[in-house]
């Protein structure tokens, strides 16, 4: 039996490989002649970085850069093992988990730390970028980041603008005579998947605006700045487009990587099933393993362990997962594509308890082991 394993993460309890490894262990007590590949798995959110790393050989750097309110704070991100590719967060350099929660401000935070983790990368070689988009403390466009890639965000007397949101009101003229010529040869994999314009009543500042700590009177100021912004960036790239889904994303920064850069906007989980060409594996196994934290009737709604599943539906291969905890409504996933899934819990323990990682591992042993003693009686008998 060939088993290929692609589970996300057990979120604060195992990390993608963790918890494949885990079930990758059962399978073998079951059968331990049986043949157990695992793969990395994410959704593009937080620990694709981690997860994208370490399942694919690479190596994680760590480089200074600004913070979002413009203290020097370390982020890190992954370089794959072709040296060509960097997998990045832009939380690491502008997350909302940075910012204390009383100095959340959008009209200060700024990306201008992504831009530097962008450039670090191209020094070190990199032209490919996935990166993902959630989390975000700013609202500024992605303004700060231009301005670290070397592009002019000018007011009236030719300066670049301040930092944040209210650089944007200042903002007249966008240059890119001092842009890093690298960057022509830099493609981004965006991973967003809010569907957000750049501005109006759906847009970054009206949706996001509030849990970054704008209230309504900085919302509608923000709002008519970003519209300001997209006018100006109109005039130098006419191709921008500040409705297209996603632009809002990150307080604009889906704008300002589809319009300045070599950037798509796509699903995070469909980056990471194509980057880690999980496809290729599926397609001679015998049995594909998933799985995540919490199966719920939400879990069908772009979430990993399904778009596994509909990989494997199409080479009609056998689907199990499983979960820290499912939901009634989990009965959803099995009409795309998972054929069982099970919960791992094997006995009454406090939420802790069962997140401890040693727990969780041998819960996930345990019943795979059991699952899969299943899957080969039921073989014998056919």
């Amino acid at each position: 039996m060939k088993a290929v394993i692609a589970m996300d993460s057990f979120k604060g309890s195992l990390s993608s490989l963790e918890g494949g490894n885990a079930v990758r262990a059962g399978i073998l007590a079951a059968d331990p002649e049986a043949q157990v590949v695992v793969r990395p798995l994410a959704d593009g959110g937080e620990g694709t970085m981690e997860a994208l790393t370490a399942g694919m050989g690479g190596t994680i750097v760590s480089v200074p850069v600004t913070g979002p309110l413009g203290e020097k704070t370390k982020a890190e991100y992954g370089i794959l093992a072709d040296g060509k590719t960097a997998v990045m967060e832009m939380s690491q350099a502008a997350g909302i988990t940075l910012v204390k929660s009383e100095e959340r401000n959008p009209m200060y935070t700024t990306t201008y730390g992504v831009g530097e983790m962008i450039l670090d990368a191209v020094r070190r070689g990199c032209r490919h970028f996935i990166m993902g988009i959630g989390g975000s403390a700013t609202n500024d466009g992605g303004l700060g980041m231009l301005q670290a890639l070397g592009f002019g965000m000018l007011d009236e007397q030719g300066e670049q603008v301040p930092y944040g949101a209210r650089g944007l009101e200042r903002l007249v003229k966008i240059t890119n005579d001092r842009v890093a010529p690298e960057l022509s040869e830099c493609h981004f994999r965006i991973a967003c998947d809010v569907t957000n314009p750049l501005c109006g009543a759906q847009g970054s500042s009206a949706v996001f605006g509030p849990q970054k700590g704008a209230d309504s009177a900085m919302i509608q100021e923000m709002d008519g700045w970003m519209q300001q912004y997209a006018q100006t960036a109109k005039k130098m790239i006419p191709e921008a487009d500040a409705e297209y889904p996603g632009t809002g994303a990150a307080g604009g920064l889906g704008f300002a990587f589809r319009t300045f850069t070599n950037a798509v906007l796509e699903s995070g989980i469909k980056i990471v099933l194509e980057e880690t060409k999980l496809e290729e594996y599926i397609q001679d196994a015998d049995v594909v393993v998933t799985g995540e934290g919490r199966l719920d009737g939400q879990s069908v709604m772009g979430k990993a362990p399904v778009g596994v599943a509909e990989i494997a539906r199409r080479h009609g291969k056998m689907v199990i997962a499983f979960a820290g905890s499912v939901t009634p409504d989990a009965r959803a996933c099995n009409a795309h594509g998972i054929d069982a899934y099970f919960p791992v819990l094997r006995g009454i323990c406090t939420l802790q308890e069962a997140m401890e990682p040693k727990t969780a591992a041998a819960n996930l042993s345990g019943t795979a082991e059991q699952v899969f003693r299943l899957v080969e009686a039921a073989a014998a008998l056919h």
